[in-house]
């Protein structure tokens, strides 16, 4: 423990303005405002920032008392008495002059003159209450601000401190900092966050600056990439800096999105702030066991997670469950954990309560991953991730075909980083690799239907060839990567693949999934531009009576199919198939199928009907098909809105149905038609 008058010159602050005045006026009126956040952040450079400028303002000084540095005699209370004294009795360890005039002297002792009265401790280290009253006299007397830095180690003697120096001298001004809050009633809390790497409208934030000011004249880009990886970290931004004596600042770029800064090394003023891992190594080892198998564990996680995947990822013999939320509140309050999403918010579009999300910092989670592998628990712990995904993508089909499909749609798109991870790390056998294959195949309506094909594709592939059995799920997956070559029209390799999933289909006595061979194969026949065969396919896909209402498109999406594929031939047989759609759906939140058959019957009104029905028909379809993000059919209805707004103006007319572009294909009269691409994934 170390402490001291702190007179040192002022180290400079970037992109702290906004916390600066806060703290600034939470000074001017709380006793106690706590500076928290993540191991280097910079808390304490923010703090001695704020109290410079405090202390300049009134006149006074600061004690300063760092709680990291190692246990001293008497604790934070004579570490403070020692701090205050004169700079010419700064190598004396004996108690305060300070207490001997404010306490009567012992018997025996004589009492001193006034040539001796001084401020410096000369004597045995006081009673607690009386080097408390003592402190708060200095303090009061030379406008002294206290600064509790790094509380961590002591939270609870700290704690103890501040109750007893404000009971003392309420007017006394306490700053701490410390990677959670000190728990008092009378507490201000500051959290500081990592700096913003970027800003509104593209402009490079603080974390940027920071690395110039190092980096000195260099590509915007290459800054903005390296403050990225780091996460705006102020310790990790300056460690990294530091490595530009020995590298340039592209190989800088690519190694910390690589490596990681874990390890980067650095001059500080503090050991735990000579690296990354030194700083995330002295919290953990103020945790618990549980605690540190917790945080361990948790670095699995790529992205956020809520309780119940925590749970999932932690939960062993030597971790209860029951344990693991205490644990992550924890590591909440010490900074390990940042909370994305509070508990109580709501969705926006539903009013629905969510729970809250949590993250592990990329250096929190480097180190983790660290303890995680030198305990010999890595792998164990990444199966029951990829069998916690299997679940979320379970629940997520299920819903799907349940009666609101925008529940699904949110739980990919909340779960994205963590089923991603789940689908590209590599299997650890062959049973870790059917679980990731069970995955993709759940997700055949986050490929299919919602636009991410080319992506579904990619998994499916590669998770074919390291599942090789002759199983019913390895027979879903060839039917899925068939499907999906179809609609991106891979023509030769969707047949393949599709012939695969017959062969596979016949051996299991799979009735269900040959039919929805026959509805893949429509779709390729439509693609071709042959209609016939395409619609001889959809009706024996139409037929089948589903008995696994849970995967794939089913006997209604292959009626829709139909009526879109009759649509310009055929009018009334188009309306009967749209109707048997309808009728065929598991539920009236199906907007999948709802939009399709809406684009049918826009599409039959168009040939054969009104293009003022049409247009409203297309309206809608359009409106339902954006609920899902389907931009197979997005591209398709928006090309007829198109179509049907000339129309409808009677600047065109209604065109003939040989002449009409293909449904699939995007373009207009002044374009050349667009094959339909697959959607972007949004996001990292």
């Amino acid at each position: 423990m170390t402490a001291r008058a702190d007179r040192r010159p002022l180290p400079g602050v970037v992109g702290r303005g906004v916390e600066h005045e806060l703290v600034s006026g939470l000074l001017d009126g709380a006793g106690l405002v706590t500076l928290t956040g993540a191991a280097g952040v910079g808390k304490s450079v923010l703090a001695r920032a704020v109290l410079e400028e405090h202390t300049a303002r009134h006149d006074g000084t600061v004690l300063r008392v760092g709680c990291w540095e190692g246990p001293a005699e008497g604790g934070p209370v004579a570490a403070l008495l020692r701090a205050a004294r004169p700079a010419q009795d700064a190598r004396r360890d004996s108690a305060t002059a300070l207490v001997r005039r404010n306490c009567p002297p012992r018997t025996g002792e004589p009492v001193p003159g006034r040539a001796a009265r001084t401020d410096a401790p000369t004597g045995h280290v006081p009673a607690d209450d009386t080097a408390v009253a003592a402190l708060a006299a200095y303090c009061r007397r030379h406008r002294a601000t206290v600064l509790l830095d790094d509380c961590d180690p002591l939270r609870d003697a700290c704690a103890q401190l501040v109750r007893q120096l404000l009971r003392a001298e309420p007017t006394l001004r306490i700053v701490a900092t410390a990677r959670g809050a000190l728990g008092l009633p009378e507490e201000r809390v500051v959290e500081l966050a990592p700096l913003p790497v970027t800003l509104g409208g593209g402009a490079t934030g603080p974390a940027v600056e920071l690395l110039a000011a190092r980096a000195g004249a260099a590509t915007p880009e290459l800054l903005v990439a390296v403050c990225q990886a780091l996460e705006g970290s102020p310790l990790a931004i300056a460690l990294a800096a530091h490595q530009l004596d020995r590298m340039s600042l592209p190989q800088l770029a690519a190694q910390v999105g690589a490596d990681g800064p874990l390890y980067y090394s650095g001059p500080a003023a503090t050991v735990r702030h000579t690296s990354l891992y030194a700083a995330q190594a002295a919290g953990y080892a103020l945790c618990s066991p549980t605690d540190r198998r917790v945080w361990a564990r948790l670095s699995v996680l790529p992205g956020d997670f809520d309780a119940w995947l925590a749970g999932c990822v932690c939960t062993s013999c030597d971790v209860p469950a029951a344990a693991v939320e205490g644990a992550v509140e924890r590591l909440l309050n010490a900074s390990v954990l940042e909370r994305v999403r509070d508990t109580g918010d709501v969705h926006d579009d539903t009013g629905a309560a969510q729970p809250p999300r949590y993250r592990l910092p990329r250096a929190a989670r480097d180190f983790g991953r660290t303890q995680l592998r030198e305990a010999g628990e890595e792998s164990a712990a990444l199966r029951r991730f990829r069998q916690a995904c299997a679940a979320l993508a379970a629940e997520a089909q299920i819903a799907w075909q349940g009666p609101d499909q925008q529940v699904a749609v949110r739980l990919v798109e909340v779960e994205q980083a963590n089923l991603d991870a789940a689908l590209t790390r590599p299997p650890q056998d062959a049973e870790d690799a059917l679980g990731a294959l069970e995955i993709a195949v759940s997700l055949w309506f986050h490929w299919a239907a919602c636009g991410f094909r080319r992506e579904g594709r990619a998994h499916l592939d590669r998770l074919l060839l390291l599942s090789r059995d002759d199983t019913a799920l390895r027979a879903r997956a060839l039917w899925l990567a068939g499907y999906l070559a179809a609609q991106e029209q891979a023509l030769g390799a969707a047949e393949a693949l599709l012939d695969q999933a017959w062969g596979a289909a016949v051996m299991h006595a799979d009735s269900d999934g040959l039919a929805r061979i026959a509805h893949a194969h429509g779709v390729l026949e439509l693609y071709r531009g042959n209609s016939a065969a395409a619609v001889a396919c959809l009706e024996e896909a139409a037929r089948h009576r589903s008995r696994d209402p849970w995967f794939g498109p089913g006997p209604a999406h292959s009626w829709a199919l139909l009526a879109v594929a009759l649509s310009a031939s055929d009018a009334e047989r188009a309306q009967a198939a749209a109707r048997r759609a309808w009728e065929a759906r598991h539920s009236d939140g199906d907007f999948w199928l709802y939009s399709t058959v809406l684009y049918a019957c826009a599409a039959i009104e168009r040939v054969h009907g009104e293009p003022g029905s049409a247009l409203r028909a297309c309206r809608e379809a359009l409106a339902a098909k954006k609920l899902i993000g389907d931009p197979l059919f997005i591209a398709g209805a928006r090309t007829m809105l198109a179509g049907l707004r000339r129309e409808v103006r009677g600047r065109e007319p209604v065109p003939d149905g040989a002449e009409e572009d293909p449904w699939w294909r995007t373009g207009g009269p002044d374009l050349p038609p667009q094959p339909f691409f697959s959607r972007l994934r949004a996001g990292p």
